[in-house]
């Protein structure tokens, strides 16, 4: 039986490093395979952790924490999985800062620490494949928070042999781009004759 993860955990570790969160992270019990996270948070001065997270989760789309962009890139189907989080988080009356999207990895995690058992897993399943992409990127990097990305996935039900055809083609070709709209006129073929410049 797969071991639930120490999602509240999770969610402080994963979030931009500030002197509360190292506080609240004292108090946490940390699994084994969040050890060397734990003891580079530790070691590393709060600035050079900051500089670290911005440069590997800000300035690099292929270890972004908003979940949603590895599945819909920026097309309107994420505005709407946006949308569908947000309601789901106000149902639940977690709040959400202005200025954080909800496919933000931490909120995801918070979410699922405060939610009754399941939906968490639930949630999270259902951006598994974002998960995993993350995993492998922060992994290949050896990233410190590597570790994290592995507990989490670990702790997830494998992924079965469509995801993993999903998960290959998102490797190679990466998130979707929006097909619609970005030309002001239909194409050729469908305009009447002497319509298009």
């Amino acid at each position: 039986m797969r071991r639930r993860a120490p999602y509240r955990l999770l969610s402080l570790l994963l979030d931009y490093p500030r002197p509360e969160l190292d506080a609240a992270i004292a108090g946490e019990a940390g699994a084994d395979a969040l050890q060397p996270l734990l003891r580079w948070s530790a070691e590393t001065s709060l600035v050079e952790r900051q500089r670290r997270y911005v440069e590997t989760f800000d300035l690099d789309r292929r270890t972004s924490l908003h979940l949603t962009y590895y599945l819909y890139g920026d097309t309107r189907k994420r505005g709407l999985a946006l949308l569908r989080l947000k309601r789901m988080y106000a149902a639940a009356g977690l709040p959400l800062a202005a200025d954080e999207l909800p496919d933000f990895l931490p909120a995801l995690l918070e979410f699922a620490a405060l939610a009754p058992a399941g939906h968490g897993e639930t949630l999270l399943g259902e951006h598994r494949l974002g998960l995993e992409l993350l995993r492998l990127r922060l992994s290949a990097l050896e990233s410190p928070w590597a570790g994290a990305l592995e507990l989490l996935c670990g702790s997830l039900p494998r992924l079965g042999p469509v995801e993993r055809d999903r998960l290959a083609r998102l490797l190679a070709d990466g998130p979707p781009s929006e097909q619609v709209g970005l030309e002001p006129f239909a194409p050729p073929e469908v305009m009447p004759a002497g319509a298009h410049p």
